[in-house]
């Protein structure tokens, strides 16, 4: 696939995700306070440490990018 049309795809699934969250914001609004996220505040700080929220983005990355890998292989495979 050229870099053109790869960078056009990922540019409408950025716009998509963008509506949602635009239209639906109380869709995602579990994800930040899962059990395992770190959440510290102080009279002048706050500090915030993602980790079970990261591993969630990472676990679901992961599964689409092979998911996407094996339909390029098995549709490149047919054609």
């Amino acid at each position: 696939m050229e870099l053109g049309r790869l960078l056009i795809l990922w540019g409408l699934i950025l716009v998509g995700v963008g509506v949602v969250l635009v239209l639906a914001p109380k869709l995602f609004a579990w994800f930040g306070h899962l059990p395992g996220d770190i959440r510290i505040e102080r009279d002048n700080v706050r500090v915030y440490i993602p980790v079970t929220s990261m591993l969630v983005v990472s676990l679901l990355l992961t599964v689409g990018l092979n998911l996407i890998a094996w339909l390029m292989r098995w549709w490149g495979g047919k054609v």
